[in-house]
């Protein structure tokens, strides 16, 4: 396979983001370094684009078709589509390691001169427009996945909402209220439904406490998904007999408590968390599902309480743990329980696929990119 060296430079025109201050929600995403922030009515560019971080996390790059507005934190790249496909520049930059050309202090950040410098070899537009193929079908089937995911989600919260918030439980009209609650239901606190235990750092100076042993889970592996099966960082046996009495088994609740606080998610595995978790290994499996949303729901009750008058949340272990809900009788969580346990089984399995999916492209992305596999 031929191959030429380019400079971005060579290839491309990069253009600065945008603060976005209106607050109304549209159709066109909004794209910061994290991804999608939010969702508006106006776009300020139109087309297939690669998105280069400014700050932040430089290999959190993005590829969009359609219209979309970019904030400041982002540059907007215009390709010349003659020598590169967008997408296959896309998951090139993606594999690259960029961290050498980190121009900042505390903060990650990239110039446009930096970006500019760097030289990549590309193949024909033929081939490069196979490989393309390839992977984005990969991308398609994690997608399509996501959006079933995504489905099911809403139907288990919808149910959740229906039952133990708007009371309309079966049997609700026979069911009596007692102040203000159905008859036979109580108040409990968090601490009524298992042992909670707040995690723990390992010393990091001591590079033989981490390894591939256990997950290690941080408030950044639970967001936007309820099971944690994998984590950016893990455990060596030696971590987790630094802390053994801190392990918690599958299916623990996790919530997030310091910092970004009211982020709720499930291990599948046994697993430590980090000091800005309280978790909940909980008594009874049959309150998994009830449970999980009811955490949920105390996202404004946690930065509430964990108020200090600090920058940041932060709620102990001795608040979280007192923190009250509203508990239905057994019958009613039995119930519900039966209804979502085989949906969020389906949410596991889904999510699993998608991490086997991005495995899988990921092998396959320097092999095709270095010509190893012939497409």
């Amino acid at each position: 396979m031929e191959y030429t060296t380019y400079k971005l430079s060579d290839i491309l025109k990069i253009g600065n983001g945008k603060d976005h201050s209106s607050l109304d929600d549209g159709e066109y995403p909004v794209l910061g370094s994290g991804g999608v922030m939010r969702y508006a009515n106006q776009y300020l560019y139109d087309g297939e684009s690669v998105l280069l971080p400014r700050k932040g996390t430089l290999n959190n790059i993005q590829y969009i078709k359609g219209k979309f507005w970019t904030v400041d934190t982002c540059y907007y790249t215009i390709i010349n589509q003659e020598k590169v496909v967008p997408y296959y520049l896309y998951r090139m930059l993606r594999y690259l390691d960029l961290s050498g050309l980190d121009s900042g202090a505390s903060i990650p950040s990239m110039t446009s001169k930096c970006y500019y410098g760097i030289k990549i070899k590309l193949p024909s537009i033929s081939t490069q427009r196979r490989i393309a193929s390839i992977l984005s079908a990969y991308d398609n089937l994690i997608e399509n996945n996501n959006k079933r995911i995504k489905i099911l989600e809403q139907m288990a919260e919808n149910l959740y909402k229906e039952w133990f918030v708007r009371f309309r439980f079966p049997g609700h009209e026979t069911t009596p209220l007692e102040n203000g609650i159905p008859k036979g239901w109580k108040i409990a606190v968090l601490g009524d439904f298992g042992r909670i235990e707040t995690g723990k750092t390992p010393s990091m100076e001591k590079t033989d406490n981490y390894g591939n042993d256990f997950l290690f889970v941080k408030t950044p592996d639970m967001h936007n998904k309820i099971f944690v099966s994998n984590t950016d960082e893990k455990l060596s046996n030696i971590g987790h007999l630094s802390q053994s009495k801190k392990l918690l088994p599958a299916n623990s609740i996790m919530v997030s408590c310091i910092g970004t606080a009211g982020v709720v998610a499930i291990n599948t595995k046994p697993a430590h968390t980090n000091q800005q978790i309280n978790s909940i290994i909980i008594k009874d499996h049959q309150l998994l599902e009830w449970l999980f949303f009811t955490c949920k729901s105390l996202k404004e009750t946690i930065n509430l309480f964990g108020a200090t008058g600090a920058t940041m949340t932060n709620l102990s272990k001795g608040k979280f743990e007192k923190l009250k809900v509203i508990r239905p009788n057994h019958e009613q969580i039995c119930s519900f329980h039966k209804i979502l346990s085989p949906v969020f089984s389906k949410i596991n399995c889904l999510q699993t696929q998608n991490q086997n999916l991005i495995k899988q492209r990921d092998l396959l992305l320097p092999r095709l990119m270095s010509g190893k596999l012939a497409v």
